[in-house]
């Protein structure tokens, strides 16, 4: 096949949200690494397999900053020049994930269980108080990440659904630029642009305060890379484990028997939450875009220099020479490589807070609702497709 030959249509079209297209695979078995095209015209390679997508997770001749070019194929919008952490190569990238990494160390995060705890135990007492039925996106699922990364950035509570909408909108796939997008992150930036300026006025104890106080004391952060740090804060510290929350729950309604073991021995959600997250299709088979900087070899291929590569996270945690039975949900999996959170130098920083996130949430709702279920047809569900992280609008459940 030449690169302009069939090429295929990506994303692709599962049969179900909650499982991974059949073209997964098909793909991982015949061709590994592939020519695709974007919903917005541009081409890439798809890489299916978990070894070659922890080499390009991992390998510096791939760029995130080399998408930031005006010209470049991306997925997601993402402004030339951009300062956001997410898109840069080192050695701006070692700087700036040393500065911000001393807060999400593990020892920190720790301090943060028991407030994460509590938070998710008063949202699911009153999710409690209000059902059966209650939904679980409203009353659990959206309020407890998003509360959790604002309150660390300091964002005023009374704020915090200003959020919603606008990442939102920003985590659109398909083309940009557009209206809705541009004005999304236009009213993002002008919000979290004038609340920097409230921090340096007045300081307080979060982390957008320590980050304005290195930057203005010590140089480290330019005005953008602390803004684009901000923004991308929010939009994966709140998206992704909300997605990840209800594809969690999802799958365990789905098994009831899996349910009832967990809900008697809660010693065993630390390993059922690291198959949950193997096991989800949240972000849809979408992976971080990276451009060669030169000819670099994948999966047999030689990817040209200035070509784009997709890694497949999805895909790449159901390989089945990786994971025995790699479809079946295994909540006792030992041992479990999976990706969920990248790999390499660009694996996510708030890993650690996004399981305890999910321990916290999985943990009250079995301690208070016991056995859950739904309280609708599955087929009822309306599922949100146009996002990068899909999920139902609503998940209304019965105990």
């Amino acid at each position: 096949m030449t690169r302009a030959q069939d090429a295929l249509q990506f994303p692709f079209a599962a049969r179900h949200p909650l499982l991974p297209p059949d073209e997964f695979a098909r793909l991982r078995r015949e061709r590994p690494v592939v020519r695709a095209r974007l919903a917005n015209g541009h081409a890439v390679w798809l890489v299916t397999r978990h070894a070659d997508v922890r080499k390009v997770l991992a390998d510096p001749r791939l760029s995130r900053e080399a998408i930031t070019r005006p010209d470049a194929p991306r997925l997601l919008p993402v402004a030339a020049g951009s300062k956001s952490i997410f898109v840069m190569d080192p050695p701006a990238h070692t700087r700036l994930r040393r500065l911000v990494g001393m807060a999400f160390t593990g020892r920190r995060m720790e301090r943060l269980r028991p407030a994460v705890v509590r938070l998710a135990d008063e949202l699911v007492a009153r999710m409690a108080g209000q059902g059966p039925p209650a939904d679980l996106v409203a009353h659990l699922a959206q309020p407890l990440p998003l509360t959790v990364i604002c309150d660390m950035l300091g964002v005023p509570r009374p704020d915090q659904e200003l959020f919603s909408a606008w990442t939102d909108a920003m985590l659109s796939v398909g083309p940009h630029p557009s209206p809705e997008v541009d004005g999304a992150a236009a009213r993002l930036r002008g919000y979290l642009t004038g609340l920097i300026e409230e921090k340096r006025r007045a300081p307080a104890d979060d982390l957008l305060t320590v980050l304005i106080g290195a930057r203005d004391e010590d140089g480290a952060l330019s005005d953008e890379e602390l803004l684009a740090f901000a923004e991308t804060l929010l939009m994966a510290g709140y998206h992704a484990t909300t997605s990840e929350i209800v594809h969690g729950v999802l799958a365990l309604v789905e098994r009831p028997d899996d349910l009832r073991r967990l809900a008697a021995d809660r010693d065993g959600l630390p390993a059922a939450v690291e198959e949950l997250l193997r096991f989800s299709q949240a972000g849809g088979g979408v992976g971080p875009i990276r451009i060669a900087l030169e000819d670099v070899e994948v999966g047999g291929v030689t990817v040209r220099a200035g070509e784009a590569v997709l890694p497949c996270i999805n895909s790449a945690n159901r390989d089945e020479g990786v994971f025995p039975d790699a479809d079946a949900l295994d909540l006792a999996r030992e041992p479990n490589p999976h990706v969920a959170f990248g790999h390499g130098i660009h694996r996510c920083l708030g890993a650690g807070l996004g399981r305890i996130e999910l321990t916290a949430a999985l943990d009250r709702l079995l301690d208070r609702l016991g056995v859950f279920r739904l309280a609708v047809p599955p087929e009822d569900l309306v599922w949100r497709r146009e996002g990068v992280f899909t999920r139902p609008d609503t998940l209304p459940l019965r105990w």
